[in-house]
C-alpha cells in the first residue's frame, strides 16, 4: 500500500462531508473517516521524514501535526461542527531555527503556508529594524530563484499607517507594514492525488529555506550580531 500518496477516498470523503456537515452523517461513516485520517497522517509521517533530511522539525509525528477536525462552534461564526479538510503544522526546532510550515488538504483548496504568521513583539521590531537597514539585502531575499518559482511573493497582513519608530519616507516602507511574513503555494486536486505529491510539497518547502536562514540569524542575534542564544 503506498500509504504516503493521497488516496481518492480521502478527498471524497471530505467532499462528502462538506455537503452533509452533521453530527448523524459523520456517525454513520465514521470508519470512512477513521481510513482517511489514517492516510493523511501517514502522508504526513512520510513528509516529516523526508524534510527532517534538510531541515530540524520538533514536530514528531504526523499525528501530532494534524488539527482536530471538529469545529468549536462556541467561537466559530458557522456552527457546523467539522471543519472538513485536514490540516497540519510542522514547528521547526526553536529557539535556533525560527519559522514553521502549514499544510492542508481539502479539495478544491489544498495548499502549503510557511513564514511567520504571528511574530511576537520583539521579533516585529527586531525583523522591522533589519529591513529600514538593510532594504537592499531583503529586495534580494525576496526574489530568490527559488522563492518566486515556488510562492511568487511574500504575503501577510500590513498596517495602514507608519509603524511606531518608522518614517513614512523610509523607502521600505512598504515592507516595514508588513506584520506577517508568510508564502503559500496552492495545489490542484490532480497535482494532490498524483504519485508524485509528497515529493512536490518536500520541494517546495525547501526552497523557503533561504528566507527562514535569513530570518533565523536575524531572530536568534540581536542588533550588534551577537548571538542570544
Amino acid at each position: 500500500m503506498r500509504e504516503y500518496i493521497i488516496q481518492k477516498t480521502t478527498l471524497d470523503f471530505l467532499k462528502k462531508l462538506a455537503a452533509n456537515n452533521d453530527r448523524d452523517w459523520f456517525d454513520e461513516h465514521k470508519s470512512q473517516y477513521e481510513k482517511a485520517k489514517e492516510n493523511a497522517e501517514a502522508f504526513m509521517d512520510a513528509l516529516i521524514t523526508k524534510m527532517n533530511v534538510h531541515d530540524q522539525l520538533e514536530t514528531p509525528s504526523g499525528k501530532k501535526s494534524l488539527f482536530r477536525i471538529y469545529n468549536d462552534v462556541r467561537f466559530s461564526k458557522g456552527k457546523a461542527p467539522y471543519n472538513p479538510r485536514f490540516a497540519g503544522h510542522l514547528k521547526r526546532s526553536k529557539p535556533l531555527l525560527r519559522g514553521g510550515y502549514y499544510i492542508r488538504i481539502r479539495p478544491g483548496e489544498s495548499r502549503v503556508v510557511c513564514g511567520f504568521m504571528f511574530p511576537n513583539a520583539d521579533d516585529l521590531k527586531r525583523i522591522r529594524e533589519d529591513i529600514a537597514a538593510n532594504y537592499s539585502d531583503w529586495k534580494k531575499l525576496l526574489k530568490t530563484k527559488s522563492i518566486v518559482q515556488n510562492f511568487e511573493s511574500m504575503q501577510g497582513e500590513q498596517v495602514k499607517t507608519t509603524p511606531k519608530g518608522f518614517s513614512g519616507d523610509d523607502p521600505a516602507i512598504a515592507l516595514l507594514r508588513y506584520k506577517q511574513f508568510w508564502f503559500e503555494r496552492k495545489f490542484t486536486d490532480r497535482e494532490v492525488l498524483a504519485d508524485d505529491f509528497l515529493n512536490n510539497v518536500n520541494a517546495t518547502l525547501k526552497a523557503i529555506r533561504p528566507f527562514f536562514d535569513y530570518m533565523s540569524e536575524l531572530l536568534t542575534t540581536d542588533s550588534n550580531g551577537e548571538s542570544l542564544y
